[in-house]
């Protein structure tokens, strides 16, 4: 059974620079698209980025010029460097992967158990 297991959440103060893993555990085949989400309390899930297979990448305007989504495909790890954080950057952050094959079956789309960020001011 593939599983995504995020890392790296936590306490910043604002300004302040946090990372983000996310690997997809398994005998994985591929994968096509993966990426970050966010829930704050009271909102609804919103994407923060995303990378496909190919390393195109594409970022919620609020987060341009702050955050860096990358991927190591040989490793099935999906990465996100946030700098510049803001409180309202504070959310869940979970991780999610599109179309991923292992040795065995096919999924269409997976999440992660999400990781903590809280940025204070």
């Amino acid at each position: 059974q593939v599983q995504l297991v995020e890392s790296g959440g936590g306490l910043v103060q604002a300004g302040g620079s946090l990372r983000l893993s996310c690997a997809a555990s398994g005998s994985i085949r591929s994968i096509n698209a993966m990426g970050w989400y966010r829930q704050a309390p009271g909102k609804q899930r919103e994407l923060v980025a995303s990378i496909s297979s190919g390393g195109i990448t594409n970022y919620q305007d609020s987060v341009k010029g702050r955050f860096t989504i990358s991927r190591d495909n040989a490793r099935n790890t999906v990465y996100l460097q946030m700098n510049s954080l803001k409180p309202e950057d504070t959310a869940v952050y979970y991780c999610n992967a599109r179309n991923l094959y292992d040795s065995q079956k096919y999924y269409g789309e997976l999440w992660g158990q999400g990781t903590l960020v809280t940025v204070s001011s």
